[in-house]
């Protein structure tokens, strides 16, 4: 691929399979097929197939999000090395009018990025929660002739909803094996604020002047159980929606420090299953409520395990 170039790449997989290359589509990935994901839906007379495999690990990336890369006569500049890719084929029963392919484009692209954010996947580059990666790839195959042609794939018509449950459902199934992550998994406190600079691989490194040697060792004896625990990662996620409604000017400047540590006091009062010490908390991290979101759950979380252990 990368010394005879795409066409010749093209022609050789179609040669492989015995296929006319100018009547083939060929797409490219690093996910194991054997991981390959494949839902299908149905009304009356009309079916959706999706056929996904998707990996989210190394380029994760959100719409508008700035580019490492241009194009121009010279041909690519600054090429990334990159490692993720989510591949769609849409296989659909009945004809569909050139508007109507279209639209199952845009359609099946909100579908992908419907299972990015239940999953909450963020970019690999910067601080939003993504919407698909840099290498994405699509095909969608439907019949030439046969029954009357459908005319929308909008959301409000069967095709739409077909369209977008199927993507949504494949694609998520699909990161499920690819990249072991489900719903279950979403839950903790470093998938909620990895992007905001709380990562597993320096947690306690980071925590450790904010706590005492005993309660150190404690943390990273129980880390799954502390770090896991769904009250723990619901106040986590919620810490992540504030501070990126403050990024994005939803909620006030003048309110951000108030809105972000009253739900770093949750966190703390969850991990310590003390939630009746939250205005306590707060008022303790209410100092910390300077804008830094990492420094701000560190201490959450400090003070949440140490007073966890102390008597009452």
């Amino acid at each position: 691929m990368t010394e005879e170039g795409l066409d010749a790449y093209h022609d050789r997989v179609c040669a492989e399979v015995a296929l006319p290359p100018d009547q083939t589509a060929v797409m490219g990935t690093a996910a194991n097929m054997n991981y390959v994901a494949v839902v299908r839906e149905v009304d009356e007379d009309l079916t959706v197939t999706a056929a996904v495999t998707a990996g989210v690990e190394g380029n994760a990336t959100a719409a508008g999000e700035p580019a490492t890369w241009r194009e121009n006569e010279a041909g690519m500049q600054k090429v990334p090395a990159y490692a993720g890719t989510i591949n769609t084929m849409l296989l659909i029963s009945r004809p569909l009018t050139p508007a109507a392919l279209a639209r199952v484009v845009v359609t099946m692209t909100e579908g992908k990025s419907a299972a990015l954010h239940r999953l909450a996947v963020p970019s690999k580059r910067y601080i939003d929660l993504a919407t698909g990666t840099g290498t994405d790839q699509y095909c969608i195959a439907a019949p030439s002739s046969g029954a009357r042609p459908l005319t929308s794939a909008s959301p409000h018509m069967k095709l739409g909803e077909l369209v977008g449950l199927a993507t949504r459902n494949a694609t998520m199934e699909a990161l499920r094996w690819q990249n072991g992550l489900e719903a279950s998994y979403t839950r903790g406190v470093f998938h909620a604020l990895g992007r905001y600079g709380v990562k597993e691989a320096t947690l306690f490194e980071d925590i450790a002047p904010l706590l005492g040697e005993s309660d150190l060792e404690l943390l990273k004896k129980n880390a799954k159980a502390a770090f896991y625990e769904p009250l723990v990662g619901s106040a986590a996620h919620a810490l992540a929606t504030v501070c990126d409604r403050v990024r994005y000017g939803t909620i006030p400047e003048a309110v951000a420090a108030d809105a972000t540590v009253q739900q770093a006091a949750s966190l703390a009062a969850n991990l310590a299953a003390q939630v009746h010490r939250w205005a306590e908390f707060r008022s303790t991290l209410r100092p910390y409520a300077n804008g830094d979101v990492k420094a701000l759950v560190l201490r959450a979380l400090a003070l949440g395990w140490s007073e966890k252990w102390r008597s009452q």
